[in-house]
């Protein structure tokens, strides 16, 4: 599986251009404590009575593409980009804002170490710089730069990655989100399973001097419409947005996607 996401087959494209990350819609989203803090100031000054859904629409893109490669495809450069978007289209009274869309630019280097560890291969080791912000101006700015170690095992249709993380200090006067780390931690771990055209996805992170962290379970069928496949996602913890780095909630999401992330 690693082979095939990360373009190591010796007869790949050297140039290549795909999925990263889940690409989804998901028309309907519930959250069990919709996070209003943030817009508390803006409402206030509005003079507006008027309050954010715990419905809502969300949506990622996310692609990756290979500018450089060795010969044998064991090394490879790339450029990454995901944009995820959080819409309150059913909140009428407030014009239906899109409430958060997060930005997420990355380049990195891969390369395939084929190495056998027991039943499992080690058959993944990327480096990269990773940038994630919301674009937006002080209330609500939210950003973070990271240097990223992913490693990725797998065996037949399973797979294990596992990432680390070390923030780049940013100015106490231009930090939006000088605690993210208490929240998001240092790292996360994923696991995939794929069985008869199913796919099941489970991430935790954590930060275990704070106790606070995340977990994310998705199932995505079988294809139904070409490409298309249903896409079912729970997330419960902190950070499922940057606007919601430090906010506990349980979020579930019904929708169609066109890949796994892998």
């Amino acid at each position: 599986m690693l082979d095939t996401a990360w373009g190591f087959e010796p007869e790949s494209t050297r140039y290549l251009l795909r999925y990263y990350r889940p690409n989804y819609i998901l028309p309907v989203t519930w959250t069990s404590d919709v996070n209003q803090e943030p817009f508390s100031p803006i409402f206030d000054a509005a003079a507006s009575d008027e309050q954010l859904d715990d419905v809502e629409s969300r949506f990622q893109l996310s692609f990756k593409s290979r500018v450089w490669t060795t010969d044998d495809r064991r090394w490879g450069a790339w450029i990454a980009y995901t944009q995820q978007s959080q819409w309150q289209v059913y909140a009428g009274g407030i014009s239906r804002p899109f409430r958060e869309t997060n930005y997420m630019p990355e380049v990195f280097l891969s390369y395939r170490p084929d190495v056998e560890l027991g039943d499992f291969r080690l058959g993944l080791l990327n480096f990269g710089l990773n940038h994630q912000s919301n674009g937006r101006s002080q209330v609500l700015s939210r950003s973070w730069d990271r240097l990223i170690v992913e490693a990725g095992i797998e065996r037949e249709d399973f797979a294990l990655l596992v990432r680390a993380w070390h923030r780049l200090q940013e100015s106490s006067d231009e930090d939006d989100n000088p605690d993210i780390t208490d929240y998001l931690g240092y790292g996360d771990v994923t696991a995939l399973f794929r069985l008869q055209g199913h796919t099941l996805a489970l991430m935790g992170r954590g930060n275990w001097t704070t106790g606070k962290g995340a977990a994310q379970a998705t199932w995505m069928t079988p294809p139904l419409l070409g490409g298309l496949r249903g896409y079912f996602r729970l997330f419960s913890g902190y950070g499922d947005s940057m606007i919601d780095y430090n906010w506990n909630q349980t979020v579930v999401g019904v929708g169609i996607a066109l890949n796994d992330g892998l």
